[in-house]
């Protein structure tokens, strides 16, 4: 069967951090409570699984997909055991705690069945006030962190910055980080939960007790030569709508900002596409609905070039998501 452009069922995951403003900016409708804070879009990861909302494929996961149909979604990154990428939003109600995610080899030296996670955020959202913390603002080894996570002075050490909305923060994998509270972010990453908190903020989880800390793997997976994480310059590409945020050797993240109808993949791989503004239909979208903010779609290779057509010829903008 022919596949098309894919829309999928949010998964929400709730946590002490997260907030509603899926609902009032995303125009989510959720159910009761005061703590969703990511909204998976695209996942394959284990029993979290996104679910084909549209068409003949309706109802099939996306594991399913890439198992029956890894070819034509995949395209020249075919074969895979499981979807690579994974796209979600964050709500940051609160700040989320400082972490660090391991790379894949240092993953694989631990013996974990998970991945290692190089990310990339896109800034929706800020409150006044609202900083990331990423990066070490000075040389520190690991002794060092040791002890200012015991005496509870880790944040001395780390950088951090007040981001601005529309700016791109690359976080390779291995890198200490935090997000902060009033911040509303998008977020692509490797297909990965594998997290090691390394500080709290000593506050407790939704049972009243502190949240379980992973401070001797964290150490482990730290990359200590990272010096400050600053917001990503973007760069121009070929096509004047498209520029480069991210370019790494998990994924390649481009941001477009058009008015006119535009070709988008074509090039033997997915693509997943997530809108930040405006309205757009998708060429081929069994659903006929458009996209709006929020709303996301993944483009499987063997579907061709499909026709990006922003409605009624308003601006929009889209992230634009693909393996190298």
């Amino acid at each position: 069967m022919a596949l098309y452009p894919l829309r999928f069922q949010p998964l929400y995951k709730h946590s002490v951090w997260g907030g509603r403003r899926f609902e009032s900016l995303l125009r989510r409708n959720l159910e009761p409570g005061d703590d969703f804070a990511e909204s998976w879009e695209i996942c394959d990861h284990g029993e979290d699984q996104s679910t084909v909302l549209y068409g003949p494929m309706a109802g099939a996961t996306l594991q399913q997909l890439v198992i029956r149909e890894g070819g034509d979604l995949l395209g020249r990154h075919h074969p895979r055991t499981r979807f690579p990428l994974l796209l979600k939003y964050l709500d940051a109600r609160r700040r989320l705690s400082v972490q660090v995610h391991p790379d894949d080899a240092t993953a694989t030296r631990m013996q974990r069945s998970d991945a290692g996670k190089t990310e990339a955020w896109v800034v929706l959202q800020v409150d006044a006030g609202s900083s990331i913390w990423a990066g070490f603002g000075r040389p520190v080894d690991r002794d060092m962190l040791r002890q200012a996570i015991a005496a509870g002075e880790l944040e001395a050490l780390l950088h951090h910055f007040q981001p601005r909305v529309g700016q791109c923060v690359f976080l390779p994998a291995r890198t200490v980080h935090a997000l902060g509270e009033g911040l509303l972010v998008v977020e692509i990453q490797q297909s990965s939960d594998l997290t090691f908190r390394l500080y709290d903020w000593n506050r407790v989880g939704a049972d009243g007790k502190p949240r379980r800390l992973h401070i001797e793997e964290g150490l482990e997976a730290i990359d200590y030569r990272q010096g400050r994480i600053e917001p990503h310059r973007p760069q121009p590409t070929p096509r004047p709508h498209v520029e480069r945020l991210v370019e790494c050797e998990k994924f390649i993240l481009d941001r477009w900002q058009f008015q006119a109808p535009q070709p988008a993949g074509g090039d033997r791989r997915c693509h997943l596409v997530t809108v930040l503004d405006g309205t757009i239909a998708l060429e081929h979208d069994p659903s006929r609905k458009p996209l709006v903010l929020g709303d996301t779609a993944l483009l499987p290779a063997a579907a061709g070039t499909i026709e990006i057509t922003p409605l009624n010829n308003a601006p929009a903008t889209l992230l634009d998501a693909y393996l190298p």
